[in-house]
């Protein structure tokens, strides 16, 4: 696994605890702001934001689709959350185990950058990663593409200058480990965080067959295999 050298983290869930920093913030700002702006019920935007999900694997494509909603604009008031500094915490023995893993190393994210950073300032891990590829940067013939697109992760490697299977992505979400793995890239599923919302989203038993590894900690990657 370490023979790869380049590593591909996400951030929510896999870097820190999302569940208590801004899951439920999100889950707040994303639905009025779906309320507000395309003038529906609560029940009706819980329905739509689940529809979207499912079908597009995230709710801002729909929402770009069907209903001509720009993303910087959506992004921008739905990523505000106030206090979100006070709210993150990581794991200090990840952390640590971060900064000793060798090889290049990259932030991606369907998060937007300015969320991303503060997140990543407030962990203290900025430096540890030579660039960070949110959302914005997903975009191929002038649409958004977030992960899971698997044409938009071989588009990643191809600029990072890498073949896809010299890549690892380590991720809290299966179905993002799916597409990366359909393209040769190795797959790690970190569930420390994971069991914070189990409720919303069960883990299956066992391990896919499209992981590599499965993981509860970070220091686990420097083992080798």
């Amino acid at each position: 696994m370490r023979a790869a050298r380049v590593w591909l983290f996400d951030l929510d869930d896999t870097l820190h605890d999302a569940s208590h920093a801004s899951m439920g913030e999100l889950h707040v700002s994303m639905g009025q702001y779906i309320e507000q702006h395309l003038r529906l019920t609560k029940a009706e935007s819980d329905a739509l934001r689940r529809t979207y999900w499912l079908r597009y694997g995230a709710t801002l494509l729909g929402l770009i689709r069907h209903h001509g909603v720009k993303a910087a604009h959506f992004l921008h008031h739905t990523h505000a959350l106030p206090g979100l500094e006070e709210r993150v915490r990581g794991h200090l023995g990840d952390l640590a185990a971060l900064a000793r893993l060798p090889g290049r190393k990259f932030i991606l994210t369907n998060a937007p950058a300015a969320y991303a950073a503060r997140v990543l300032g407030t962990l203290g891990i900025g430096h540890l990663f030579d660039d960070v590829l949110a959302i914005e940067d997903m975009q191929m013939f002038g649409q958004l593409r977030p992960k899971p697109d698997a044409r938009m992760l071989r588009w990643v490697a191809a600029r990072l200058r890498v073949r896809p299977t010299r890549c690892v992505l380590v991720e809290d979400t299966l179905v993002h480990q799916k597409a990366a793995r359909s393209i040769g890239m190795r797959t790690v599923w970190m569930q420390r965080w994971l069991p914070r919302h189990a409720g919303a989203r069960r883990r299956p038993a066992g391990r896919p067959a499209y992981v590599d590894r499965r993981i509860r900690a970070l220091r686990a990657l420097h083992a080798r295999g």
